[in-house]
């Protein structure tokens, strides 16, 4: 997907970032945190909403690589929820000590931008699911492990329009792999946790409910639809990142928020996601792109 409104980097060495023109009602991307700017996209509607991906000029990520094959990694799909029964009398803390491992913080880095989102580990091998908008303005790629550690990466494919992107970080082994629940597992009322780097604050959970099923969110050129709606805070830097039921399934990819105006980019309880269905099959497409 292409933001509908691009802004050439700051060439002001101070702290304090340009101010931005007002926008009319839009969807947000979340790229990163700090002194990064943050692309946004136009929809019609009531309320603002806006991609959830980080940019910035701080030093700056973007680029769009594509390789040529990727490692088939095939998505895993959960069969039976097995894992911890939310109750009053227990905690959500296993729940994102099960997830945590398998969600990166993706970077792109050029000489005069930068962008930051999250991203969803698919393989051992270091196979990453992003969304599209956290890597389309193009350049160097590099992803950030839950343990800490920086490596290399590239773009494999992407798909903009489902706004989803695949990425191989280099070097890599015995990485946790998610796990996708499916479409019918989800209904409203459900308890969820959006995991990424909301405003660049890596390693970041909060938790919330299904609010909604079906919605779609225009982007001015493009129309996601059949997203999951939910009032877990997501911010910029969530993009890409995991949102999961309480089994610690991925049901859901952050991809866009609402906002209470056009001048404010924060969350409202108003997030979107992709759901797991649309996620697999895009992702089965993707890995079968790469490697024709």
């Amino acid at each position: 997907m292409t933001d509908l409104l691009t802004r050439p980097p700051s060439t002001d060495t101070g702290s304090t970032p340009p101010a931005l023109p007002p926008l009319p009602p839009h969807v947000i991307s979340h790229r990163g945190g700090g002194a990064r700017r943050w692309p946004r996209r136009v929809a019609g509607g009531a309320a603002v909403l806006a991609l959830i991906a980080a940019g910035g000029t701080a030093g700056g990520f973007v680029a769009e690589q594509y390789a040529d094959r990727a490692p088939a990694t095939a998505v895993t799909t959960a069969t039976t929820a097995t894992a911890v029964a939310v109750t009053d009398s227990n905690s959500l803390a296993p729940v994102a000590a099960k997830v945590a491992p398998s969600i990166v913080t993706v970077l792109i880095d050029s000489a005069n931008s930068s962008a930051l989102g999250s991203g969803v580990v698919l393989g051992a091998d270091g196979l990453i699911l992003t969304n599209n908008h956290v890597i389309s303005s193009g350049g160097t790629v590099s992803v950030r492990l839950s343990d800490g550690r920086t490596v290399p990466a590239r773009v494999v494919a992407a798909d903009s329009t489902h706004d989803l992107a695949l990425v191989q970080a280099t070097g890599v082994s015995g990485l946790t792999p998610a796990t996708f629940g499916t479409d019918d597992s989800v209904a409203v009322g459900d308890t969820v946790l959006a995991f990424g780097a909301p405003l660049g604050l890596e390693g970041t959970v909060t938790s919330g409910i299904v609010s909604a099923l079906d919605r779609e969110v225009g982007t001015g050129s493009e129309q996601l639809t059949g997203l999951l709606q939910t009032d877990a805070a997501i911010n910029e830097g969530n993009s890409g990142g995991a949102l999961v039921d309480t089994s610690g399934n991925v049901i859901g990819i952050n991809v866009a928020i609402a906002t209470a105006s056009d001048q404010s980019t924060g969350n409202v309880g108003v997030g979107f996601a992709i759901p797991a269905g649309t996620v697999t099959t895009v992702v089965q497409q993707l890995q079968a792109r790469a490697a024709a």
